[in-house]
């Protein structure tokens, strides 16, 4: 009976997305070439995978409003990481562990076994005794259609942990076995749990993989964990870590202990809009992250999600980025090849010099655009570059590279009538040539990496189409530009 109440969810959910979808996708602040959802809500990117000659994006996703609320999840595939076709969601609650109006199927992940396509997702519920949080499987012949496994809840919270903070089970495969970390919370302590199978459904606790001492948080959400080059690569979105959204840790592993020892610690992304990733490999050996454009901390509680719920949605995936592994182990996080694909509309210039006076750039439509240039740090005198992105009806996002202080920051207080906020980080250019700069705008957000695409921000801004102004200006001097590139990018979403 119970998998007959999650295929009727399941169709009341589509009956519900074919109602809406038309209405929904002609909203005026709809991407063009990131990742979302028909209708409704998306939060955290499950599952990614490779599976039988396609890319499965699965998501969590409330089809019924544009706010978060009782978890399903979304589902989609792609041939090409930019064109989707939507599916029939692949989970809906259905059970007595994840049958709940503030619960639902949760965060989790996805891996091939026997053949079948297996998702391991965080079931929600609350049963008298407050929020319960267990870890439970799902399966499908065909990646399409899933079923519950009857064993459910395979993994219970451990002792001392308590049931609200143990969620997101990320899988992987070693040496013929399974394993999964999975984020949890003890004595405000965040950790990430080690777990392994022979067999996918029985579970045994290994040891806790990594902890916070209290400098990164008391829970980190959406661990995940891998190999890259010689070392292994944990990251996560810790809470409680104050400006800290998506982390990295480098470090050597033992898998005859479980446990991780990590050398090297960085930012993902410095901006107030990228939470959340999760990583998937390519069928060339890449690893790439997606991400959820936004974070908690600006839940309706604080500060409302952006104007997008008004159109009957809200949500969508960052750009998806190459991990890169630098000599000294910190990492780098590079736009996705596969964007090149919707490039038009190219321009160059081999040089500008800029001085106190703004000058105006080209690209694009100036709404949905790419841009590249490198800014001659030998030749610049300037103490800062003000690159003011998104311009029109006295509006603006200003990306400043302050050399007199050591600062790369985004503000988008000015940019839409709507946003505020102001996202900082280090920008650290000593004995440095040149600074690279990649921005991607789109309808509703700005992406720009910098500095090795080590020092990136993402940040959303519901701007018009009449704001596609794009100019730039140095402070204190002048500032030498080379090897100017712009491009439009194609729609391939909307």
């Amino acid at each position: 009976m119970s998998r007959e109440i999650m295929q009727e969810r399941i169709k009341q959910a589509e009956i519900e997305t074919e109602k809406k979808k038309a209405a929904v996708q002609a909203g005026k602040m709809r991407q063009h070439y990131h990742f979302m959802p028909r209708i409704g809500w998306l939060n955290d990117p499950n599952g990614l995978i490779y599976y039988k000659g396609k890319y499965h994006f699965f998501y969590q996703h409330n089809p019924y409003s544009g706010f978060w609320d009782c978890m399903h999840w979304g589902h989609a595939v792609s041939e090409d990481l930019l064109h989707w076709e939507h599916l029939p969601l692949a989970l809906a609650p259905s059970e007595e562990y994840d049958d709940y109006r503030k619960g639902g199927c949760f965060s989790g992940s996805a891996i091939e076994h026997d053949g079948k396509l297996f998702l391991m997702y965080t079931a929600a519920a609350n049963h008298g005794a407050g929020n319960l949080q267990t870890q439970c499987i799902a399966y499908s012949e065909d990646g399409i259609h899933f079923e519950k496994y009857g064993g459910n809840p395979v993994i219970l919270p451990p002792e001392g942990v308590p049931g609200h903070f143990f969620r997101d089970p990320k899988i992987w495969k070693h040496d013929g076995r399974y394993y999964m970390v999975c984020g949890a919370g003890r004595d405000d302590r965040a950790q990430a749990l080690l777990y392994r199978s022979d067999d996918m459904l029985h579970w045994e606790y290994v040891n806790v993989l990594a902890e916070s001492r209290g400098e990164w948080g008391y829970m980190w959400e959406c661990p995940d964990f891998y190999p890259l080059e010689d070392q292994y690569v944990l990251t996560c979105s810790p809470m409680g870590a104050g400006d800290r959204k998506a982390v990295y840790f480098v470090g050597d592993f033992d898998y005859g202990t479980g446990r991780f020892d990590w050398t090297v610690s960085g930012e993902i992304d410095w901006g107030m809009d990228f939470y959340a990733p999760q990583s998937f490999l390519t069928p060339d050996g890449r690893r790439l992250i997606a991400a959820w454009a936004n974070e908690w901390e600006y839940m309706p509680f604080w500060k409302d999600w952006g104007p997008t719920y008004r159109e009957g949605w809200c949500g969508f995936f960052n750009l998806l980025r190459e991990v890169r592994m630098l000599p000294d182990h910190t990492l780098q996080f590079m736009p996705a090849a596969e964007l090149k694909a919707l490039r038009t509309d190219a321009y160059s210039l081999d040089r500008l010099d800029i001085g106190g006076n703004a000058e105006g750039l080209r690209a694009g439509d100036g709404v949905s655009f790419e841009m590249q240039m490198k800014v001659d740090l030998e030749k610049t005198t300037a103490e800062r570059i003000e690159l003011d992105l998104r311009c029109g009806e006295g509006r603006k996002t200003r990306c400043t590279f302050d050399f007199a202080k050591g600062t790369m920051s985004v503000d988008r207080s000015g940019s839409d009538g709507w946003s505020a906020g102001k996202s900082e980080s280090v920008l650290f250019l000593k004995g440095k040539k040149e600074l690279d700069i990649h921005v991607f705008s789109d309808q509703s957000s700005v992406e720009i990496f910098a500095d090795r695409y080590q020092n990136n921000h993402a940040n959303n801004v519901y701007a018009g189409d009449s704001q596609n102004g794009i100019r730039i200006r140095a402070v204190g001097g002048n500032a030498v530009i080379r090897d100017y590139q712009s491009y439009g990018l194609k729609d391939c979403v909307r």
